[in-house]
């Protein structure tokens, strides 16, 4: 993707639309006509303050998708806005042309016009979709949530929750604000261009200083809403909840604190693992995780939190169960969120692991990047070209003092190995890479294409930190 394409269409003003938000909530179409989604304006509410922002919404007025395992994803996206898009099905494995980076090989699309997708949905999970463009930052984001048929009648309550950063700034005033001060005539409010002083920070071995948040937004949200103002969920009591629970933040990582309610992680980025247990869950940037709670047989409202990496600063939802009474959470704890590390990846097991196998093809990628003059990228020992029906490794790097969440689009793999130890972790497609780390990761070529492979962070991604797992002609 070349960096004008970030730039085109982010956060031009038009008509706003109030719209609702019902994240657990989804329309489901029935028979054979396709689902419309559709792309708009709307206008939420941060910190008393109105916001205009995007949204994906059916026209039901619910917001993102739900299927079955079993469904097609027989799509009609609708971009009813007055700027050109284009939407990355984040998670799903769909035909190259329906993935969602533009010109590779779809153009954005239009405004006020339409494009038609149908592929097999494949396998069930939590999933997502986003722009993939500076859009993403102005909450053209929702949930894609792939039910399994194996859990039908399971007497589970399911609550999905979509965290974001939010900035009342545009996202090209954010980017222009991480360059240095030759592009811009003074740092951006908010912002300090010092190596190493971008908002909360770490040290990392050898006594280098590690970079945490290279942005200070002005909020954090948890389904569009603060907490200031949370989404209240009813829930019963000695109930079964199924947390579906996505970082969509463009440049902010999260740990999911379940406070007094013990979790069981049973999914990472939508592919099942081996239950862990446990009250607090590292979640960067594009990953999601599903966690199953056991309520207790209490009037007492339990709280939801995603705590931000490195600082005090922290959103979430309320879970109420009947007859409970809700006491206010401040947007601010007393002590900074975990800086994420990979202690919980070593530990992860997939309950569908790939086939033990010899890799065909191996590759190295350094992740390189450069704070003060804000350039990052990705060094290839040579281009990653796949045959079909290839296993490949590539082990990837971090050569920075900021972690760089990884994506491969249009697959699936297996974490095989940290900093060199070999092990057969979680399938996902996004993991943590850590500065000064190694991780290295295997993937079956079953599904031709030119995929871009890319950090999750927005605005890195949007200076240079991107690649491509490309296939032999």
């Amino acid at each position: 993707m070349k960096r004008r394409e970030f730039l085109v269409g982010a956060v031009a003003g038009t008509a706003a639309l109030s719209l609702p938000l019902a994240l657990s909530r989804y329309a489901v179409a029935a028979g054979p006509e396709p689902k419309l989604l559709t792309i708009v304006r709307r206008t939420i509410e941060v910190n008393g303050k109105a916001a205009s922002v995007f949204g994906l919404q059916q026209p039901d007025g619910s917001v993102g998708l739900r299927y079955r395992a079993d469904d097609a994803f027989n799509l009609l996206l609708r971009n009813a806005t007055a700027e050109p898009t284009i939407i990355h099905w984040h998670g799903l494995t769909p035909p190259w042309p329906s993935d969602g980076v533009a010109d590779a090989p779809l153009p954005l699309m239009a405004a006020n016009s339409e494009r038609a997708f149908d592929f097999p949905v494949g396998r069930p999970g939590t999933y997502w979709m986003h722009a993939h463009t500076l859009q993403e930052q102005a909450l053209l984001a929702a949930p894609l949530i792939v039910a399994d048929p194996a859990d039908d009648g399971r007497d589970e309550q399911e609550v999905v929750i979509l965290l974001h950063d939010f900035s009342f700034k545009t996202p090209e005033e954010l980017l222009a604000g991480l360059v240095p001060a030759a592009t811009a005539s003074e740092p951006m409010s908010g912002m300090d261009m010092d190596h190493g002083a971008h908002g909360s920070m770490d040290m990392s071995a050898g006594g280098a200083t590690m970079d945490l948040n290279d942005i200070e937004y002005d909020a954090y949200l948890a389904n569009d809403r603060t907490l200031d103002n949370p989404e209240i969920v009813a829930v019963e009591r000695s109930g079964r909840v199924r947390l579906r629970i996505i970082n969509g933040a463009t440049a902010t990582a999260f740990t999911i604190d379940t406070g007094e309610l013990e979790g069981e992680l049973i999914a990472v980025d939508g592919q099942a693992i081996e239950p862990i247990k446990g009250r607090r869950f590292p979640l960067s940037m594009g990953q999601r995780v599903d966690i199953r709670l056991e309520l207790p047989d209490e009037a007492k409202s339990f709280p939801i939190l995603a705590l931000r990496e490195g600082s005090p600063h922290r959103t979430g939802i309320i879970l109420r169960p009947v007859g409970a009474e809700v006491t206010k959470v401040a947007m601010q704890g007393t002590e900074a969120g975990p800086v994420l590390d990979l202690v919980l990846e070593s530990e992860l097991r997939s309950l569908a692991p790939l086939a033990e196998r010899t890799a065909d093809k191996s590759f190295a990628m350094t992740l390189n990047g450069d704070m003060t003059a804000y350039k990052w990228g990705l060094g290839l020992d040579q281009p990653i070209l796949a045959d079909l029906g290839d296993r490949i490794e590539i082990k990837m790097t971090n050569m920075t003092m900021m972690a760089h969440p990884m994506h491969l689009h249009g697959h699936h793999f297996q974490v095989v190995a940290i900093d060199g130890r070999r092990f057969a972790g979680a399938v996902r497609d996004t993991v943590l890479v850590p500065p000064q780390r190694s991780v290295t990761i295997a993937v079956e070529a079953d599904n031709q294409g030119q995929w871009a492979f890319h950090c999750h962070h927005l605005y890195h991604m949007a200076a240079g930190m991107m690649s491509t797992f490309g296939y032999r002609v």
